[in-house]
């Protein structure tokens, strides 16, 4: 048997920031650096990790206004 996948905390709170911030994936993708053409699917890709690159965790609470600690706690 494969055990339960156990969700990482960072990712947890990274996909209720975004849920609450009422942002669409293209709005922050743009907010996040990426070019208009690719920042909804590079998005997607990002909340869709399970296992996030610290320099993303990064990208994603400076477009959010908030520091990276926050998303840490």
């Amino acid at each position: 048997m494969s055990k339960p996948k156990v969700e990482d905390p960072v990712m947890e709170a990274i996909r209720r920031r975004f849920a609450e911030s009422g942002l669409s994936r293209q709005e922050l993708g743009e907010k996040m650096g990426y070019a208009p053409s690719s920042a909804r699917q590079s998005v997607y890709l990002f909340l869709k990790t399970g296992d996030p690159q610290m320099g993303m965790v990064r990208r994603f609470a400076e477009a959010m206004g908030i520091s990276v600690q926050t998303l840490l706690k």
